[in-house]
């Protein structure tokens, strides 16, 4: 998810998909421990996307 994709969303639709990516980087951190992932820069990937929501979140609280 790109940062001009995060600036267009309100505020209810960022806590959405910031709960939405958390669950999935949990879950695929969790599929990666047992067995490697076919892809490894999938968490890396929704890593951040947490933390551009997580920051445009706190941005927006903050004006």
């Amino acid at each position: 998810m790109k940062q001009s994709e995060v600036k267009n969303l309100s505020a209810a639709e960022l806590q959405e998909k910031l709960s939405e990516l958390r669950r999935t980087y949990a879950d695929l951190k969790n599929a990666h421990t047992i067995s490697p992932i076919e892809n490894p820069l999938q968490l890396r990937n929704v890593r951040r996307a947490v933390a551009r929501i997580a920051t445009e979140l706190t941005k927006r609280e903050l004006q």
